[in-house]
């Protein structure tokens, strides 16, 4: 294992007493865009003091919803045509054919266009002009969360990245975008749109959704196949999770060996690597090379393009309807009775 631990610690970070909002003060915000991340967002933007309105559809179904939450809403087009920092926020997906048709046109000198994720961009799904600063605000965690640690007096950390600072200034506009959304009070983090992107989707990919994901099933299926009832392995290889998770959240990997019992930390510390291996490992670094080379996002855009809907249906449907997920549904009424789960 080669890791260089002086590359580690050099990385640039700043906390919230060395950003200010001045320089988004007198700058117009728009947000386009009101889903999880784009509500979160766009309202932290508004308490904040900045001026900010949102841009969608016309009768799109988030169009009543922003307003009501005391957002001025316009159409895309005319969100961007008035404001000089543009935050796009809808889908990856989505945002080449909004870009081009509802943003393009209205990029004047001088103005910015911002991102949460830097898939567009690194992967020109969007190429912008040459006139223009291009920034990143990427919050590591999800939208209900940076709402709900904002209002707390809080905020959710966040990468940040300047692709392109035509200005001379983009720094100072993505650090204040970060501080008006929250993030410079546990501190932002600086990385580069082709990082941002290679992490993150290795990340979902061999870890947080499909490996854990696949390490769930396989664990159940292995107890259930040996004759153990399928509750008892739910909560074993499923339920339990979670606590674990929240223990190396909070405290690290070592915090979370030293909280749990000796049987469960010899057992975890002498078994877990014949488990998940140098062999998958090789097959994590095959994945990463799918990701750097482009192969992935070709694959990924070849079947949205195709079937939109459709693109992943016929694997959801597969695993909705596994033993894990049909006990699950029981045990969660369970033991979340008050709340809408399945």
């Amino acid at each position: 294992m080669n890791l260089n631990s002086s590359k580690l610690m050099a990385i640039r970070k700043w906390l919230d007493n060395q950003v200010s909002l001045e320089p988004l003060r007198d700058l117009k915000i728009a947000v386009i865009g009101y889903g999880i991340q784009g509500a979160a967002q766009a309202s932290n933007i508004k308490d904040s003091g900045l001026t900010v309105s949102v841009g969608l559809r016309p009768n799109g179904p988030t169009w009543e919803k922003a307003v009501s939450e005391g957002h001025r809403v316009l159409k895309v087009d005319e969100a961007v045509a008035e404001s000089d920092l543009i935050h796009i926020l809808i889908p990856d997906m989505e945002q080449e054919n909004t870009y081009r048709n509802n943003i393009a046109p209205y990029l004047t000198e001088n103005k910015a266009i911002s991102f949460s994720h830097g898939a567009a961009i690194h992967w020109k799904w969007i190429e912008p002009p040459n006139n223009i600063d291009v920034i990143m605000v990427a919050p590591k965690g999800p939208g209900q969360r940076v709402r709900e640690l904002f209002l707390d007096g809080f905020g959710t950390p966040s990468l940040v990245a300047v692709y392109q600072d035509y200005t001379n200034k983009a720094w100072q506009k993505v650090l204040a975008l970060a501080k008006a959304i929250g993030s410079t009070r546990p501190g932002v983090l600086e990385t580069n749109f082709k990082e941002e992107v290679e992490t993150d989707w290795f990340g979902e990919q061999v870890d947080l959704c499909g490996g854990v994901h696949q390490m769930i099933m396989k664990s159940f299926e292995t107890l259930v196949e040996a004759g153990y009832q399928p509750e008892i392995a739910y909560f074993e290889c499923l339920h339990e999770l979670k606590l674990i998770v929240d223990l190396i959240q909070k405290y690290g990997i070592i915090g979370m060996y030293n909280r749990v019992s000796e049987t469960a930390r010899y057992g975890g510390l002498t078994r877990g690597k014949r488990v998940i291996d140098n062999s998958s490992k090789s097959k994590m670094k095959e994945v990463l090379d799918e990701i750097q080379s482009g192969h992935f996002a070709n694959e990924w855009v070849s079947n949205y393009k195709k079937n939109r809907k459709g693109a992943f249906e016929t694997m959801l449907s597969e695993l909705e309807n596994h033993p894990i997920e049909q006990v699950g549904k029981d045990l969660r009424k369970m033991m979340w009775p008050k709340e809408n789960v399945i």
